[in-house]
């Protein structure tokens, strides 16, 4: 029986952030915390790996410079509905930063272990029992107990499962596929490619496909390419809709791509939404576990909020020695994260169910101030305020 203060459960984005605000605010509580990753990093993982300004401002705040990542930058970011839109610009520094999920979280899993955590890699959990003096977690190499557990483990993550086995569950879907780069003029750009612009497009909505496709620049072991990929709410669900590929394909064809010439990989996404649970006594919930953006599906970012926000959750329950986390839902609702996750959650339910052609030239082409305003304030720039 191993014993620890504080065991964290996923070593991604969520979890490591989790553990590197727990560092920096309370440090005596550094070699009391032990992540459980079951992967051995550098892992796959499939992630469009779009960093947005508060994911960087968070990291800042922590003494990490993400630029130490091989990473590819968007000067711009497109929002389109059918090829025509608007984009978005950041004074005097990138829209958008990429990078690969394997590389980024192996960087933060290092800078995690040199602010004195420890990390065991290659430990599969298997049940999590909580009872009023701590937490038995069932691995596939022994039992271990701890005072407090945060489920860090992501959308399919153990942790929810055994918490809340009957809870509703709202999941995204969504494909990606890594290409070579562009050879296209990009729109509105005289001698530019597409290359330095990441673009997300709306024409898939009215046909009940509730999202978007995407096309970032990336890199991968140092070459540029291209990521591109489909993402759905699955709020129109209970409509016709045609597979999910099939969009994604007509947009790659359209800028000279045959979808059936690359490797195509699925995945879901659990989404945030002002219902979901997000404790018990004793455990926490962060990142994809406690729900990701049900706008963009934008992952990396919010789980990096949610850290910071249970590393103080848990961080002041060692100091009261009481570890109900009653509170810890409703502190997050109305935090800066909080109130961006209810904002975009409100605005998917607008953009993709107002699924009119009309609808959508009207927000992403002719409103453009509003919807630019809406986008600053909802979609970016939430960091600073948390």
């Amino acid at each position: 029986m191993y014993t620890r203060d504080i065991l964290i459960i996923g070593g991604g984005p969520a979890g490591l952030s989790t553990a590197l605000h727990l560092a920096a605010n309370f440090p005596h509580l550094a070699p009391r915390i032990l992540i459980l990753e079951k992967a051995h990093y550098p892992r796959p993982k499939l992630c469009a790996g779009g960093l947005v300004i508060d994911a960087e401002t968070l990291l800042q705040r922590l003494g990490l410079d993400v630029s130490e990542v091989p990473h590819a930058d968007a000067d711009r970011i497109h929002f389109d509905f059918e090829a025509k839109g608007l984009s978005i610009r950041v004074p005097k520094r990138h829209a958008l930063r990429v990078i690969r999920r394997d590389e980024f979280d192996h960087w933060l899993a290092k800078k995690t272990e040199s602010r004195g955590v420890e990390i065991r890699e290659g430990v599969t959990v298997r049940n999590i029992s909580p009872d009023q003096d701590g937490v038995t977690i069932e691995t596939d190499q022994g039992d271990f107990r701890a005072r407090v557990v945060v489920g860090a483990d992501g959308s399919n993550g153990v942790t929810r499962r055994c918490l809340f086995p009957t809870a509703p569950v709202y999941t995204a879907r969504v494909l990606e596929v890594i290409t070579p780069r562009h050879h296209v003029v990009a729109s509105g750009a005289v001698g530019a490619t597409r290359n330095d612009i990441a673009y997300i497009d709306f024409f898939p909505i009215p046909s009940n496909v509730a999202g978007y496709v995407w096309d970032f620049p990336t890199q991968v072991h140092g070459e540029a390419m291209h990521c591109w990929g489909i993402y759905d709410t699955n709020l129109l669900a209970s409509e016709k809709r045609p597979q999910l590929r099939e969009p994604l394909a007509k947009e790659m064809a359209r800028l000279g791509f045959n979808l059936d010439d690359y490797e195509i990989q699925g995945h879901p996404i659990r989404l945030f939404s002002p219902e979901n649970q997000m404790s018990v006594p004793r455990v926490l919930l962060v990142g994809d576990a406690a729900g990701a953006d049900p706008f963009l599906g934008e992952g990396i970012s919010i789980a990096l909020g949610y850290g910071a926000l249970a590393a103080r959750e848990i961080g002041q329950a060692f100091q009261r020695n009481e570890f109900s986390f009653r509170g810890y839902r409703r502190r997050v609702l109305s935090s800066a994260l909080g109130q961006t996750l209810i904002a975009r959650w409100i605005l998917a339910q607008f953009v993709y169910l107002f699924k009119w052609k009309w609808f959508q030239i009207l927000a992403w082409r002719i409103v453009k101030p509003i919807t630019i305003l809406i986008a600053w304030i909802f979609v970016l720039n939430w960091g600073k305020r948390l």
